[in-house]
């Protein structure tokens, strides 16, 4: 799975603070994810988190075009 620094990640269960998309600060071995909504920052082991991804918001998406 093709996840860059910069992506938006809508996963499929919300963190606790109700928000389901992150952005991704780091990825490798491990994804570095920070809640959009609340700010918290949290590192998740990258098999764990590509299951849960339900889409992926590219950063330059709009500007392909």
């Amino acid at each position: 799975m093709d996840v860059r620094v910069g992506d938006v990640l809508e996963m499929k269960k919300p963190h606790p603070c109700g928000n389901k998309n992150f952005l991704v600060l780091r990825s490798g071995m491990d994804f570095r994810l920070r809640c959009v909504e609340c700010g918290r920052e949290f590192l998740v082991p990258r098999v764990k988190a590509e299951k849960s991804i339900k889409k992926i918001i590219r950063a330059d998406e709009s500007a392909d075009g």
